[in-house]
């Protein structure tokens, strides 16, 4: 309010005295134990599972697990590369095992998806910032696709282009919701439970806190901290705790 009559309307009211900060209330996250992990994951299946065992296996927020790229996955050192995750961070978080033959699986499908997008004249996606004008070819190209894409293509609001966009973050929300109810847990869970979970579970394990927060991406981490940590396992060499669940999911 300073700022505004200050600054903008030019119009000196002097220092407001004894005003109290409106606080944005903390709230307790959901924490889900192993076994409600494992019983949402069986109620989930397709796509909806995949996602879901990301946000769990990995510690993807829905966003950076809904725009995930094909260049983002690298199955040959099992890791994630997050892009432009919040605060506009970069990451590295590991690739779990248990879903990487599903994720391999739809990559071949949202391949054979392209390739058909492309035959009738579309197989365009967003590209972010100016990269669209820097590499003007590179919306067509394969490794620039969603990972999840949208069954169905749609206007670009900004430019009124036609073109397939990434899976819309309903379908994940109202899956999850079903399957919780499903799996008879009473507590409030939702998509990002899963996260949460992911953080806590590796607490248990024994992984200490500036690790877990490298990996959630709650701080800048350098480079070469984490390529010397990620070879062969990925994310600075943690075992996912969705695949410590084996079998059971």
């Amino acid at each position: 309010m300073l700022f505004l009559y200050q600054q903008v309307l030019k119009h000196d009211i002097g220092w407001l005295h004894d005003v109290v900060r409106a606080k944005q209330p903390q709230r307790l996250p959901v924490i889900l134990t192993r076994d409600e992990v494992a019983a949402v994951l069986r109620h989930l299946s397709g796509t909806p599972w995949i996602m879901a065992t990301l946000l769990y296996g990995a510690g993807l927020r829905l966003m950076e697990c809904m725009r995930l790229r094909v260049k983002d996955l690298d199955f040959a050192y099992n890791q994630i590369v997050v892009r432009d995750g919040k605060g506009q961070k970069d990451r590295v978080t590991m690739l779990p095992q248990h879903v990487k033959a599903a994720l391999q699986q739809q990559q071949q499908d949202v391949q054979h998806l392209h390739t058909q997008d492309l035959a009738t004249g579309g197989g365009g996606v967003y590209l972010p910032y100016a990269l669209e004008r820097k590499y003007p070819n590179a919306y067509h190209e394969w490794v620039w696709q969603y990972v999840f894409p949208a069954a169905q293509m749609s206007h670009d609001p900004r430019t009124s282009i036609v073109r397939r966009h990434h899976i819309h973050k309903l379908v994940l929300q109202r899956a999850v919701y079903a399957a919780v109810r499903k799996a008879h847990i009473s507590k409030p869970a939702s998509s990002h439970s899963f996260r949460n979970a992911f953080a806590t579970h590796l607490l248990e394990a024994g992984y200490d806190i500036r690790t877990v927060q490298e990996l959630l991406g709650h701080k800048d981490v350098g480079t070469k901290m984490i390529y010397t940590h990620v070879l062969n396992r990925g994310g600075r060499g943690v075992k996912s705790p969705a695949d410590l669940l084996g079998a059971s999911l």
